[in-house]
């Protein structure tokens, strides 16, 4: 079968017992995201980064795809979670990278007053395959020489 898009185990985390993502109903556009351990989020102070969730997974797409991740709508309320940054972009050219596989994941900030404790397996994002366009006259040549954040280093 040629793999077109999905998820996959990440290299480090074979024997973790990592669930692969599926949507809930038959109408649901993304794919739930799930802490592959237990990760501690301390509360926000200025200055903090943010902390990065492990989710295990990695994904696979067609060149003209890309994954994108949002939090849940629940995530502040019932977590205290939220994306500093609003969505994640996964490129296609982020599988498989030499850094870290292409290993996903979930960058958050903690709203709460104490510091929050998501378990493994804990729904922490939910994750999303588009087509995207380009625009005229695009002639993009780099590629990809590393892992999260390495988009800018592409040569």
């Amino acid at each position: 079968m040629e793999k077109i898009r999905g998820f996959e185990i990440a290299k480090g985390f074979e024997d973790k017992e990592i669930e692969l993502p599926i949507r809930k109903t038959s109408r649901s556009a993304a794919y739930d995201l799930q802490a592959a351990e237990d990760t501690v989020i301390p509360s926000f102070k200025l200055g903090q980064k943010p902390t990065l969730i492990p989710t295990g997974l990695k994904a696979y797409m067609q060149n003209d795809e890309v994954l994108m991740l949002f939090p849940r709508s629940s995530a502040p309320k019932k977590q205290g979670i939220m994306f500093p940054h609003s969505a994640g972009i996964i490129d296609a050219d982020y599988y498989g990278n030499v850094d870290n596989d292409g290993h996903i994941m979930i960058q958050c900030i903690n709203i709460k007053d104490e510091d929050v404790t998501i378990k493994k397996g804990e729904a922490v994002a939910q994750a999303m395959f588009q087509k995207f366009l380009t625009v005229d006259n695009d002639n993009a040549q780099g590629e990809r020489k590393g892992g999260f954040g390495s988009t800018e280093k592409g040569e």
